[in-house]
């Protein structure tokens, strides 16, 4: 688990296929790696991957091709900077929001504009996905734990204050950059739970399942 505060930008130094996936070599810059084992988790721009390698100024990891499928990691190319943050311990600040590591989707930057001394992202997701995203609610992009200020059908706004834009990826995004996206795991679980006894077809939410649960009146 995560917390979605970055505590590094790192670069990816190789990427090596492995018969139809990846091996996959990140250099650490100031990321502290002392107390980082072999088998442990560390967050690559939103995506959990697996400690397989500890070269000294950085580590090796496997990524799937799930994962290939599922995130911005297949389009990356070496000398690209990607955000970094080490799994929780018990002793951790929960600075952010749960965050799982597990993307959901890909998100596109739409627009990017100075707002004081911020900056205001609009980007857009996933249809599937865009039920999960809520005014004043907490998203994950490319592993960094937002607050949604707007939303409007698919698309979504974010602020993002001068410490975030210097601490992460962000300032290089653009207008039709891809990233990678989790929503919130409470709506998640929130939606599972209002399904009920449904949770167990493939009819999932409906206005009926709805009615039936008090939430909705005629």
């Amino acid at each position: 688990m995560f917390t979605g505060i970055i505590q590094a930008i790192g670069e990816i130094a190789a990427m090596e296929p492995q018969g139809g996936d990846l091996r996959l070599r990140i250099l650490t810059g100031k990321l502290d790696l002392a107390d980082v084992q072999l088998g442990d988790s560390i967050a690559t721009s939103g995506v959990c991957l697996t400690v397989t390698g500890l070269p000294g100024d950085g580590y090796w990891a496997d990524v799937s091709i799930e994962s290939l499928n599922l995130t911005t990691l297949g389009d990356r190319k070496p000398g690209d900077r990607v955000n970094l943050e080490k799994s929780l311990t018990p002793t951790s600040r929960l600075g952010g929001h749960i965050v799982s590591g597990h993307v959901d989707g890909v998100g596109t930057v739409r627009s990017v504009a100075r707002d004081a001394r911020s900056w205001r992202y609009v980007m857009s997701a996933p249809a599937e996905l865009a039920r999960y995203i809520a005014h004043k609610g907490s998203i994950t992009v490319d592993g960094t734990s937002l607050t949604v200020n707007a939303v409007h059908g698919q698309e979504f706004e974010l602020n993002i204050i001068p410490q975030t834009f210097e601490e992460t990826v962000f300032g290089e995004y653009g207008e039709g950059t891809r990233v990678n996206l989790e929503v919130d795991v409470i709506a998640r679980y929130l939606e599972r739970l209002l399904q009920g006894d449904a949770a167990a077809s493939a009819e999932g939410v409906s206005l009926d399942t709805l009615r039936a649960s008090g939430f909705v009146h005629d």
